[in-house]
């Protein structure tokens, strides 16, 4: 699917591309609409109405990512919450098995997520996505989201890459449009990030349901012709 040779770093998101994203689906379209229906003796029809309008106002931004920000927009404690439900934080069963692959052939490995640092931290602590990766960045170091450009060219520097040369895996068509834009060599949809969920359909982008389909070319490379 990919030119091996011509790729030296592997640029992967994390919920749905990494992780299982059932956990934050669960947490933001469930668990927190009867939170507040419970805190403001509300419907959980009406608490998901006034969740749902909340995030369609900010969607794309920092601020849709921002743990702070949902604390003091809904006066939940948002990161008790978190670690609530940290049972269900669960790494995809293929990651693992492609992270490994990545380092035997020498492929550098980032963490590119727009997760605010505490849900960061509280997902490493729960699972064993940091033995994986050789470096990490959170989209609120940057102070954009992926899907800005500023984010890219703050990435690029920060790991001196050569954009050319790097692969950026996600399960959002919109971000993977974005690291398009910023000169990223090449882009890989995940159509599964759900395990509880159907499949999506990527348009724009390859896209894979397992890591394994990878596994086979980076274990043999291509050698190309002198």
């Amino acid at each position: 699917m990919f030119p091996w040779q011509k790729i030296d770093t592997v640029l992967l998101d994390m919920d749905g591309t990494l992780l299982d994203l059932h956990f934050d689906n669960h947490f933001w379209l469930h668990l927190v609409p009867e939170q507040l229906s419970q805190q403001r003796n509300i419907s959980l029809n009406q608490a998901s109405l006034l969740v749902k309008q909340a995030y369609e106002e900010v969607v794309g931004t920092l601020d849709w990512y921002c743990l702070d920000y949902w604390q003091q927009q809904l006066g939940l404690d948002i990161l008790q919450l978190h670690h609530s439900l940290a049972a269900r934080i669960q790494m995809r069963q293929d990651s693992m098995p492609f992270l490994t692959a990545l380092k035997q052939a020498n492929k550098q490995r980032i963490l590119l997520t727009n997760a605010h640092p505490n849900s960061l931290a509280l997902k490493l602590e729960h699972t064993e996505l940091a033995s994986g990766l050789d470096a990490m960045l959170s989209s609120h170091e940057t102070s954009f989201p992926k899907e800005h450009p500023e984010f890219w060219r703050y990435t690029i520097d920060k790991f001196a890459l050569n954009p050319n040369r790097c692969l950026f895996i996600d399960d959002s068509e919109t971000i993977l449009k974005a690291a398009q834009r910023a000169g990223i060599g090449y882009q890989l949809g995940i159509t599964n990030p759900d395990s509880k969920k159907p499949h999506n359909t990527m348009i724009d982008f390859p896209a894979i349901d397992d890591y394994h389909h990878l596994l086979a070319d980076l274990k043999t490379p291509i050698t190309l012709p002198i």
